[in-house]
């Protein structure tokens, strides 16, 4: 009798680095329903850059409820760009906490670098979850590019937002 394999869902994330308070629990249960409606069908597995907002929301519900994590960290001096110090602090928790970690060439600026983590994210995985508000992107390899990206690439998007919430 042959034996059954299960595939493991691999499950990325794009999203706004600032989430205004309306927003958060929209999108941490909808972050929580993608994760169990697809461990349903077998393992899962999250990809995420650990940005501050969106990246780092999802990879801490992925990590609280079992789901290792895969870090991709965009090819440029990353950390020292993400924002404040707590957003330094809980990146770099996140980062002890993923299963592995994928570093990147270094890009000629950091733009180009975040669109290249955001299109290597959705080039090895299944599906994307996108904090989004539906807006376009505010410069280069935004939360809409990376959208258009996947889209084109034919990798099923869940956005998720609450409707009629403005980002600051």
């Amino acid at each position: 009798m042959a034996e059954s394999v299960e595939r493991t869902t691999r499950i990325g994330v794009t999203g706004h680095r600032d989430l205004p308070e309306p927003v958060l629990e929209c999108v941490s249960t909808g972050i929580l329903d993608e994760f169990a409606s697809r461990s349903a069908g077998g393992p899962v597995e999250a990809f995420s850059s650990l940005a501050a907002g969106a990246d780092q929301l999802f990879a801490d519900l992925a990590l609280r409820n079992g789901i290792p994590v895969t870090a991709v960290i965009p090819g440029t001096d990353y950390e020292r760009h993400l924002g404040g110090r707590q957003v330094r602090a809980a990146f770099r928790r996140l980062l002890l906490a993923c299963a592995d970690r994928v570093d990147l060439p270094v890009e000629r600026t950091r733009e180009e670098a975040y669109a290249a983590a955001g299109r290597w994210i959705v080039d090895h995985t299944d599906r994307l979850v996108a904090v989004w508000d539906g807006e376009p992107a505010r410069g280069p390899g935004g939360t809409a590019d990376i959208v258009a990206y996947a889209r084109r690439a034919g990798v099923p998007v869940n956005v998720l937002w609450r409707p009629g919430t403005q980002r600051p």
